[in-house]
């Protein structure tokens, strides 16, 4: 396979913000960015990496994900993390697949690593419903823990002041990216797959007023789909048979140049296998990665090579040719979900050992680096449409798109400047 050569080390994205590609508001040009139960403090199996056992340096980090079954990349990023340091030094927990009714459950799970006196830093990936009660009560009981937000799906109006650092996706620059890049492709129609819980989330709704508005610039006709919530009684076994069961007709009734794209990570897997048997395009995922949906989707045997992106990605890049998807796939080289895990925990290390401080971009960009060494990522911070203030604790990322072919490119995708419009789209 060929393929462009992977682009320049992750920390030069300090360089590349601070002359932001965004309109001025947005840039960082002043950035200075269980198992349902918790794993046995203490445990350390003869083998285990602990590399910072440093005496002097004695603290805990817990990294609370989803099930594998609800976002595998975030809690493989969350083991990566772990056997790097040890299980006396990581402590991993898994909140329920159905947080939405187990809210109090999923609190808990949070809270609970607080109980540890030697737990010092906390970070939930995703951080869903719940995760803004859990940090406040952590925060009453427990102020000297580091509590760290990424993909908040509560609005940031609520989750960042119990925060320390909050970071997502960057769901405005992306929701104009994901169009621009379809429109290059040959795209003349998107289709938005999703459901009310999600579009209520102000992250979601903002990036679908940016998708819609950037149809509109590009001349492609924007529309949406429902399908189930996973969380639902349905599960998530319903939800992706929904997304078999119904993508055959969307590609009929829009056309083989419609593009898709959906907000939940259970959908994607039954998306790609379909679309790549009837047609139609997959830009990227809500949290793009080599292995989210690619591997089930394709029957990919990913363990020979897990944890090295570049392998996976010719894997999946290969498979996907074969199917005949050249061309009309896409992703992003290194794992989103896996590298917030590690990356923002071995963030929170750095800081507890006074190497770096808390909401400074250079540090954040090095420590995301030691997962997605020859990544291009470039983002800003959050800016409050109702109140055009900037946050000061909340950023917004993304990584280049690379589109999966015989060759496959990358889109150059966070060297594009992003109309200043779209930033204040509500």
């Amino acid at each position: 396979m060929k393929k462009k050569t992977l682009s320049t080390l992750l920390f030069v994205l300090l360089a590349v913000l601070l002359i932001s590609c965004k309109a001025p508001d947005n840039t960082l040009s002043d950035a200075a960015a269980t198992d349902t139960a918790a794993d046995t403090p203490g445990e350390d199996p003869e083998g285990s990496a602990a590399e910072d056992s440093n005496d002097d340096d004695d603290f805990r980090i817990g990294i609370v994900t989803g099930s594998f079954s609800q976002s595998e990349d975030d809690r493989r990023g969350a083991e990566a993390f772990q056997e790097k340091y040890g299980m006396d030094r990581v402590t991993l927990a898994i909140y329920p697949d159905n947080f939405t009714e187990e809210q109090e459950v999923t609190i808990q799970t949070i809270v609970d690593l607080s109980e540890d006196p030697r737990m010092k830093a906390i970070i939930v990936n995703q951080a869903v419903d719940g995760t803004t009660e859990a940090f406040r009560r952590i925060k009453e009981k427990r102020p000297d823990i580091i509590c760290i937000a990424c993909e908040a799906y509560e609005d940031f109006s609520e989750i960042a002041p119990v925060s320390d650092l909050v970071v997502c996706s960057d769901f405005v620059a992306r929701g104009y990216l994901i169009i621009r890049t379809a429109n290059t492709l040959g795209c003349d129609t998107f289709v938005h797959i999703s459901f009310p819980r999600h579009l209520s989330y102000e992250t979601v709704s903002r990036e679908v007023a940016v998708m819609k508005a950037a149809c509109d610039e590009f001349g492609m006709r924007f529309e949406m789909e429902e399908a189930p919530d996973p969380t639902t009684d349905v599960g998530v076994p319903g939800a992706q048979s929904f997304i078999t069961e119904h993508v055959p007709g969307w590609v009929e009734k829009y056309g083989q140049n419609s593009a898709y794209f959906c907000t939940n990570d259970a959908h994607t897997e039954p998306l790609i296998k379909k679309l790549l048997e009837c047609g139609g395009y997959f830009i990227e995922a809500d949290l793009p990665s080599p292995m989210m949906g690619y591997p089930g989707a394709l029957d990919l045997d990913l363990t020979a090579v897990s944890g090295d992106f570049e392998k996976i990605l010719e894997t999946v890049e290969n498979a996907v040719v074969s199917k005949g998807g050249a061309g009309r796939f896409g992703t992003w080289v290194y794992s989103y979900g896996y590298t917030c895990s590690a990356g923002l925990a071995e963030h929170a290390k750095n800081v507890l050992t006074g190497e770096s401080t808390l909401t400074d971009i250079g540090d954040i960009s090095r420590a995301y680096s030691v997962f997605s060494e020859k990544a291009e990522w470039n983002g800003s911070w959050y800016t409050d449409t109702g109140t055009g203030e900037r946050s000061d604790n909340t950023l917004l990322i993304y990584q280049d798109t690379y589109i999966l072919g015989d060759p496959g490119y990358y889109t150059g995708s966070t060297k594009v400047e992003v109309p200043g419009k779209y930033f204040t789209l509500q």
